[in-house]
Parts: structure tokens; sequence; C-alpha cells
């Protein structure tokens, strides 16, 4: 047989062991359910491992006890005889399994290496089972080996994820093991001096057996329900880990794709948001960002709805952490990082705004700072959920009568029309944004949702050398503040212009690569700590509210 035929036979083989333990995945490649199933046997090796080194301590310490004539009970002909063999095979055992443990913590094993692992190391130890009277002698309990038959093929059933025929040949494979073992161990007994040890044999088989039933039940109880959860978590090539947070437009999920084991963030469309409507949105919100392949915009990989009609999308996971929780754990920033950060920003924004797209929920919760390919402090721009097309002839799928985006970063004109509003909403939005960088407090606060937008409409932003104890220098200072004019026109009128006038402040050389890889060196346990704690909101008082992305019907409220 040539090459070729040797790898197609070599394939044909593992594709009947794939088959056998229940994966159609390449065996080659750790899948992340193939992780989960290491761990598990990586945890009963660990357990059957204890229960060997506590018997081999045990076994040791009655041999040396007997050894040294220390008991009161007569040591009997052949007892310290048989104890050292006995001794010698669950020591070897004993090693056995610490290879197997070893042997799975090296490194990622294929699943059918694992399950191969598990049952031979089962089998092995059932076999080694009918050694424990002759380890502990004469005060031993005859059905010690069965209980522990008994007690090993529960804990596997209940550990290992494992389909009920490979359950049920591990748990025959290991009860004829112990059943032959036991019979050669009493071979010699003659059944009419001793019946009960010439027949020892039947109670490991018939124990064996009605266990092997039972855990059968259990694995095929356990495994469907393992299934069930993969399967509501799995959209297509990704599978969903933990849930990030929640955007204008639905929740986000970090997810591993199966085959380039990359992190990815999932969006889903959750189903009390499913309408025609809502559908038309989402998809409209793919489309526009993916026209997108600006640097400082979340990238997107992938579209596409899961058979019971979930709709989703993936792009790139952004491993840092938001200007929120920037504030939140540094502080006020320096007027330098501050420009370095806002001027990204805006040139993510004049891509978006050439191409006839409004953000529309520019705030520190949407933009993501990271260290990116060894760029630190890169600026990402995400959650287009409420992105206007101002270009587009298709239908309106905004909503109509109703203010969308966050309290404390809106416009004034996106309050008193908001069908009117052009790119300047985000200007107006940064420099709200690059106000609470600067002051680590939003430009106007309340009580309500009213209050602040009353602010927005008819009060002038104090000056952010007035709110902070961080120096703000003047030059920046003047461009915040123009940013946050009441009247569009008052503004800068387009992201490139409010660019550059950051770029010309003499703040602007204070910040650079260097700073920033510097502060990220230092700060990045602890950038690791807020990644690592549970997703929860900055506040629980009414500013965090006021930071949320909403909807507030026109009508009333809004026009007073």
């Amino acid at each position: 047989m040539g090459y070729d035929g040797a790898v197609v036979s070599r394939a044909s083989n593992v594709t009947i062991w794939a088959r056998l333990f229940g994966t159609a995945r390449p065996v080659d490649s750790l899948t992340d359910e193939g992780q989960f199933l290491q761990r598990r046997v990586r945890l009963f090796v660990k357990v059957m491992l204890s229960f060997s080194v506590a018997w081999t301590l045990g076994a040791l310490l009655k041999w040396l006890w007997l050894q040294a004539g220390w008991s009161s009970l007569p040591v009997q002909p052949g007892w310290l005889e048989g104890m050292a063999l006995g001794l010698a095979v669950i020591t070897a055992c004993t090693l056995f399994l610490a290879a197997e443990w070893w042997y799975l913590r090296r490194r990622d094993r294929s699943v059918v290496a694992l399950h191969l692992v598990e049952s031979l190391g089962t089998v092995v130890y059932c076999a080694v089972l009918s050694i424990l009277p002759r380890a502990l002698p004469e005060e031993a309990p005859a059905s010690g080996p069965v209980l522990l038959l008994v007690l090993v093929l529960v804990v596997r059933a209940g550990i290992v994820p494992s389909r009920a025929p490979v359950t049920v040949l591990v748990g025959l494979l290991g009860t004829i093991a112990l059943t032959v073992a036991t019979y050669l161990d009493n071979r010699g007994v003659d059944p009419a001096s001793d019946p009960l040890a010439a027949y020892m044999w039947v109670v490991p088989l018939t124990w064996g057996v009605a266990f092997t039933l039972v855990t059968s039940l259990i694995s095929r109880v356990i495994y469907g329900l393992q299934q069930s959860v993969r399967d509501a978590l799995q959209l297509g090539n990704y599978r969903l880990e933990e849930k990030l947070g929640k955007g204008g437009m639905g929740e986000v999920y970090l997810a591993h794709h199966a085959l380039l084991k990359r992190p990815t963030a999932i969006k889903l469309l959750p189903p009390d948001k499913v309408g025609e409507k809502a559908v038309a949105r989402f998809e409209r919100e793919v489309r526009q960002t993916a026209r997108l392949n600006h640097p400082n915009v979340v990238a997107i990989y992938d579209y596409g709805r899961t058979p019971d009609n979930v709709f989703y999308y993936a792009m790139e996971y952004l491993d840092g952490l938001t200007l929120e929780r920037l504030v939140e754990m540094d502080g006020p920033q320096s007027c330098g990082r501050v420009i370095y950060i806002l001027a990204q920003v805006a040139h993510a924004l004049s891509e978006a705004h050439g191409r006839g797209l409004i953000h529309r929920d520019i705030k520190p919760a949407n933009i993501v700072l990271c260290d990116r390919g060894g760029v630190a402090d890169m600026a990402k721009v995400v959650d287009f959920g409420l992105v206007k097309d101002m270009q587009s002839p298709g239908p309106n799928l905004s909503q109509t009568d109703v203010i969308t985006g966050t309290p404390m970063y809106m416009a004034p004109e996106t309050i008193s029309a908001p069908d009117e509003v052009d790119a300047r909403v985000d200007i107006y939005a940064l420099g709200a944004v690059g106000y609470f960088l600067l002051t680590g407090k939003p430009v106007f606060e309340g009580t309500n949702t009213v209050e602040v937008c009353g602010h927005h409409l008819h009060s002038v932003p104090p000056p952010p050398s007035m709110r902070g104890s961080a120096e703000v220098a003047a030059d920046v200072e003047s461009v915040i503040l123009r940013c946050l004019e009441k009247k569009p026109a008052a503004r800068y009128q387009d992201a490139t212009a409010l660019r550059l006038a950051l770029l010309s402040c003499g703040s602007a050389s204070g910040w650079g690569l260097d700073q920033a890889s510097a502060w990220w060196k230092e700060h990045g346990a602890a950038v690791n700590q807020l990644q690592s704690e549970s997703r929860r909101p900055i506040a629980s008082d009414s500013s965090a509210r006021l930071a949320v992305t909403v909807a507030v019907p026109i009508q009333g409220t809004a026009r007073r």
C-alpha cells in the first residue's frame, strides 16, 4: 500500500473511532467541545488517582505495620508476600494513572485520544481492584473490590460526557476485567470447602453488569443535556461562551470560531425584537458597518440566522476596555491622551460620514480602547445599531416621533428635530465624550431623561476646567466647547475639521505610542482584572441609567 493508501486507511480508522465516540469533527484539532472533554477526563483521572494513592498508602502502612511486628494480630503464612505483590500492583496502577494525568496536562489532545485514555484507565483500574483483598488481607471486606467497581462506574458516568454505548462498552470491559481477575485469584479454591470464595467471581459480574446498565442511563441523560446546551449555544461555526453586554439593537456575546480558533464577538437580535422592521434594521446595521474599513471601526466577519430564526452577526472581539471603564479605573485623562483618542474616533467618523452614515450613538461605552497588534491605545468605534443612512433611497427604517440615543450625549437637534439630524450630531456627541474624559463627569447631569434633555436644549455647558481637578489646556477646552455648541452651524462642520483642530492643540505632542505603551504595560493587570470580572453596570445611580441608549416618544416630554 502506498503513502496515499496509508493515509486513507488511517483516516477511515479515525472516522470509525470518531463515530463511536460521538464526534464528527476533526479529531486532530481540539474544538471547544474537546477542551471541555479534556478538562472532564483530567478530573476523572485525578479522582481515580486520588483513590489509588490513598489505597497505595494504606497498603504500604499496613505492610510496614505487619512487617515490623507491631500488630497484635498473628501474621498468617503468606500474608506479607501477598501484600508485597498487591502493593507492587497497585503502585504500578498509581503510576499508570499519574502518567495519564501528566499526558492530559501537557497539551491539547484529540477527542478520540481522550476517550481512549479514560476508557483504558477505567478498565485497568477495575482489573487491579481484585488485588485489594490481597493488599489488605483477612480483615479487608470481600465486597471491597465490588463496591469500588460500582463507585468507579458511577463517578465516570457523572464526570465524563460519554454516549451510552461507550459507557456500556467501558463498563462491561471493566466488569469482565475484575471478574476474570477475581476468578484467577480464587481458581485454586475447592468449591466444596469454600464455595463463597470459589464462586466469588459471580459477585463482580452481577453487580458490574447491573451498574453498567444503570450508568449507561445516567450517561444518556447527562450527554443528552450537554448536547442540548451545546446545540443551543452553537451558531454556525461559532460557539457562544459568555455575555459581554447589550447594545442599541441586541445582545453581544463572546464566542469562538470552531476552526479558526479566534475569539469573536457575536451580536444577537433577541427573539422579543423579531419582526419585519426589526430584522430589516438589524440587517441594515450589518451592511452599513461592513461598508466601513477604517482601522478604528470594529470589523464585521460574518452574518446569518439560526434554524430557529435568531439573527446574528460576528465581528472582531476587542480585548480592551471602553472609555467608560477607562475613566472608572484611571480617572480623568490628560489632554494629550484625550486628543490622541478623539482624533482616532474623528478619523473613523470621517469615513462613515463620507459614506453617508451617521452613528447617532457616540458615547464612552461605544468606544473601546485596546492594544492592537502592538499599537497601544487604539480606539475602536462599535455599535452602529442606530446608524442613519443619509444617502439610502430605500424605506425609512428608523422609528418616527421617537428620540433615539443616549441622553447624556444627545445633540440638541436630536431632541427637537430627530428626523432632520445630520453628521454634526456625532460631532456634538464626540465633544461630550471628550468632556467626560477630561473631567470624569458628563456635560450635564440630572435625575431623569427630561431634565438632561432640557439641559442639552437650553443650558450652557460649564468649561471642563471648572468641573475637574486636572488641568485642562485652554486650546483643548476651546475645541471641546465648540463641539458642544447648541446650533449645528456653530460646531465643526465635519469630523476631518475636528480632527485637524485637535491635532493642532499644543497638548497633542504630550501623548503618543511610547506613552500609550508605557500605560498599558503599567495597567495591563488592572485591565485584565476588569475583563475577568462579571459584566456589571458602571454605577447604580441615575447617571448610569442616563448613559444607556434609549428610545423616547417625542410627544409630550421631549418637546416641552
